[in-house]
């Protein structure tokens, strides 16, 4: 009786938001919020029901709460679990237009008041239009007339059964049922989409024979970005977003809804070098005529400050708006020899010496006159409490040069897989990127991407101190900071002896690849690459020089599969040529870098 219905909330009139340069200045503003309301008569009834059972199927007869679903959020919300879930269509319509999407007791208390009051004063019909036109579909679309022209390029009332289906399935989470995004997310959006006709048949809200005729998938459009977010800012936009929802409490449907204010690390200039870089080597590459939908080259590249984690550059792809998935947060390129030095550093963590019976390591295997890395002197690194000899570490120093593929096969098994996987992790690597810890683990089969490589060689150069990448730098909303948005703290995660030691042998690896006009202009570089004993499809280089650790990988993509072809595949490529173009990309670039800080 006491709870007023307020006037619609700010989320309902929002705003741009607005992302800037690591300066200051503005990098792109995105969008008012996409939404066109339409009146419930231009709705189909298919969509409605699809909605009723998909969401709320006691909806034409309930007060506007579920005495069941109501309980189920008491229990969480006393057992200290999140305060979701019980919504009725009613409810959803009152927090997507009354209230905020704050996850709190006085809310969801509040919400129910409202719903229940909500009830008693409109019409059914009116709570549905009013749910369907506030409603979040994904791709920046609020309300199904604007989740219609996004994902099938027509009005809502053009819509088919299945096509209402699918639009439905994305009120579940737009971003994670958005069939553009992914194979799992086309398999979550298939899913979903099967559950939501299933449930009108279920409830007697479609035939059986109506349901037999929606067997295939109804396909949408393919994703559509905003000019503004054209060349590389769609890309520096999506890495900003995913920063702060792994931050924050943001979502992205929160940020969707706009009035946010970002300011992220990236910095313009370099942006444009690294570009630059890219675009050069890749003009002078045997397929320049051929794009990512035609097989060619591609590159993903990006550039972390050592001291803080910042991530100052990306290029993700040609351009955001025609080629979506950033090359530079990718998953699923393996990465080869450049994953090495991970198992070096857990050697020289760990300590280690080979199976009974076995010659060491830094012995015959090596070439040299090694005793292996258990026997000899102490060379100082603790941390495994093991004895380390030099010559061995130095024979070990060759074979990362080299590129010896055996001696670190058995390396890897040595120390073990999971002590191998433990190093990488601490210095940066997401777990979700590993590979299985089998014999061919210490070879580069994981899949990194070129953000987290230069993070983690970016803990190399900080003496074994971590700090994670990020891309954001503070977020504001209507004026107030955004909670939650502290800087990543670094920690030690290697005794600094060893990062030294491993630097060390990197810069041996920079002194073989690079050459020696660049590496006097650059100063001393450190770095990791992949070589020719690698089985890939992709090539990598990852150094770090002053205050920069980037890097850089190429590979080719079926356009059919989306599988990774082999670099050197195209007749005109001679052989090596794949191998050498992520090292060509790294000095263009890290050579501009070092003039531009020459000329400031």
């Amino acid at each position: 009786m006491t709870t007023p219905i307020p006037d619609p909330n700010a989320d309902a009139r929002a705003e741009a938001t607005v992302y800037y340069w690591a300066d200051g200045t503005q990098m792109v503003s995105v969008g008012q919020v996409n939404r066109q309301s339409v009146p419930l008569s231009e709705v189909p009834v298919s969509l409605q029901n699809a909605a009723i059972a998909a969401e709320n199927a006691t909806f034409r007869s309930d007060p506007g709460f579920s005495v069941r679903g109501l309980a189920r959020s008491v229990v969480a919300m006393a057992r200290g679990g999140e305060l979701q879930g019980g919504s009725t269509i009613t409810q959803q319509y009152v927090k997507n237009t009354f209230l905020t999407q704050d996850q709190t007791v006085e809310r969801k208390l509040r919400e129910l008041c409202l719903a229940v009051k909500l009830s008693r004063t409109q019409s059914k019909e009116q709570i549905l239009q009013g749910y369907l036109n506030t409603s979040w579909f994904g791709r920046n679309a609020y309300g199904v007339q604007a989740a219609a022209v996004a994902y099938y390029g027509t009005d809502a009332r053009r819509l088919d059964p299945s096509q209402s289906a699918l639009l439905v399935a994305l009120l579940k989470n737009g971003d994670l049922h958005d069939p553009a995004l992914g194979e799992a997310h086309h398999r979550r959006a298939e899913a979903r989409w099967r559950y939501v006709l299933d449930r009108q048949v279920e409830l007697g809200l479609m035939t059986r024979e109506e349901r037999a005729r929606y067997s295939a998938f109804p396909e949408p459009r393919p994703r559509k970005v905003a000019n503004g977010l054209a060349g590389q800012v769609g890309y520096l936009v999506d890495a900003a977003n995913k920063d702060l929802q792994n931050r924050t409490e943001l979502t992205p449907e929160a940020l969707g809804r706009g009035g946010y204010h970002v300011r992220t690390t990236f910095d313009r200039a370099a942006v444009e070098r690294l570009r630059r870089a890219v675009e050069g080597v890749a003009a002078g590459s045997p397929d320049a005529s051929r794009g990512p939908a035609d097989g060619g080259v591609q590159f993903g590249a990006a550039s972390v400050r050592t001291g803080d984690g910042a991530v100052l550059a990306l290029y993700g792809g040609p351009d955001a708006t025609r080629h979506f998935a950033s090359n530079a947060d990718t998953a699923g390129v393996p990465v080869g020899s450049a994953f090495k030095p991970f198992v070096l550093a857990a050697a020289l963590k760990n300590g280690t010496a080979l199976d009974e019976g076995r010659p060491p390591v830094g012995a015959g295997a090596l070439g040299g006159p090694a005793a292996g890395l258990r026997d000899g002197a102490a060379a100082g690194f603790p941390d495994g409490g093991a004895e380390t000899s030099r010559a061995g570490v130095l024979a070990l120093r060759r074979a990362l040069v080299r590129g010896d593929q055996d001696v670190f096969r058995r390396l890897g098994e040595d120390v073990g897989p999971q002590r191998v996987r433990d190093v990488a992790v601490a210095a940066g690597l997401l777990p979700r990127s590993l590979a299985a810890l089998d014999p061919s683990f210490a070879l580069g089969t994981s899949t990194p991407s070129a953000i987290r490589m230069a993070g983690a060689y970016g803990t190399f150069a900080a003496d074994g101190r971590r700090t994670a990448p990020y891309s954001v730098a503070s977020v504001t909303y209507r004026g107030e900071e955004v909670p939650g948005l502290e800087r990543p703290a670094a920690r030690q995660v290697l005794d600094p002896e060893v990062a030294r030691e491993l630097t060390g042998a990197l810069r041996d690896v920079a002194v073989d690849a690079v050459d020696a006009g660049t590496l006097r202009r650059l100063g001393p570089v450190a770095a990791g690459r992949t070589d020719g004993g690698d089985r890939i499809p992709a090539a990598w280089f990852v150094g770090y020089g002053g205050e920069l650790s980037t890097a850089v990988t190429a590979f080719r993509s079926d356009p059919e599969s989306g599988g990774l072809l082999p670099l050197d595949a195209d007749a005109a490529a001679a052989p090596g040529e794949g191998e050498a173009l992520p090292l060509r990309v790294w000095s263009a670039y890290m050579e501009a870098a070092q003039s531009a800080a020459g000329d400031g």
